[in-house]
């Protein structure tokens, strides 16, 4: 079993915002095995934590009326010792801030910022929740993936507000790419996608989640309602197919990641 260990900077925590959480339980806990606790109204908004052998992997919320003509996503976040800290450091870094830091009662603190892509990604500050507890194995999150046109001001970025310590994996015209940290010790990466990005679809972040087989989890994708957007594709570091879950929410499915036996 892998435990994941906080590091501030590094992804360690990832949720959905989706139209129809009662659907994405059944989907994901039938798929990944997660089991769903939390969902309280006046406390949390009705967010629901996901647990994968007892361990929190992940959460969920409904989206409100208001947010209605926003697709349905998951949000990565990234570890932070200071919540109000982090939000400064991305705007000072050229970034924006799409929500300042809130409380989350018996949690921690959250905030949701923008990168000088465009791209959002979340801040959490643990009070007590760290994040996650669970990494690299089947119902469990995999990876995390910046798809940016801007490969080198994504890394100014990162350097600059979450103080990441970058990798340049690859810097070819067919191949960039680097890492937070090297090698086995890599907690997320950046994918010039300025290649074959569509035009329209902006810069993001993308989440992996662990799967036993990922040609057999395509399979059942398709059974419970979702659709394969592209894969199974075995790479280097897995088998990964992208999917959307039955209300659109994009996600990759990865298995076989080589350090993790």
């Amino acid at each position: 079993m892998t435990r994941a260990i906080f590091q501030a900077g590094a992804p360690c925590w990832i949720d959905l915002m989706t139209a129809d959480v009662h659907q994405a339980q059944e989907f994901y806990g039938t798929l990944l095995g997660w089991e769903f606790q939390g969902g309280d109204e006046e406390k949390y908004g009705g967010y629901l934590m996901a647990h994968k052998n007892g361990l929190p992997v992940a959460g969920m919320m409904q989206k409100q009326p208001d947010m209605a003509d926003m697709p349905d996503v998951w949000t990565t976040y990234l570890g932070s010792t200071s919540a109000d800290a982090s939000s400064a450091g991305a705007l000072a870094a050229g970034g924006s801030v799409f929500f300042p830091p809130m409380d989350v009662p018996d949690q921690g603190i959250m905030g949701l910022v923008g990168d000088t892509t465009g791209a959002a990604i979340g801040i959490w500050q643990p009070q007590p929740m760290s994040g996650f507890e669970l990494t690299y194995e089947p119902g469990a999150p995999y990876w995390f993936e910046l798809f940016t046109r801007d490969f080198a001001g994504a890394q100014a970025f990162y350097r600059e507000a979450f103080d990441w310590d970058i990798t340049v994996v690859s810097d070819s015209d067919e191949f960039r790419y680097a890492t937070l940290g090297k090698d086995a010790d890599s907690r997320a990466g950046i994918m010039d996608a300025s290649a074959f990005l569509p035009q329209g679809v902006p810069d993001h972040w993308r989440v992996y989640l662990g799967v036993e087989d990922a040609v057999a989890a395509a399979k059942q994708v398709v059974a419970l309602g979702g659709a394969i957007l592209s894969g199974p594709e075995d790479t280097p570091y897995g088998t990964v197919v992208s999917i959307a879950d039955p209300t659109g929410a994009m996600v990759l499915l990865a298995s076989g990641y080589p350090g993790n036996g």
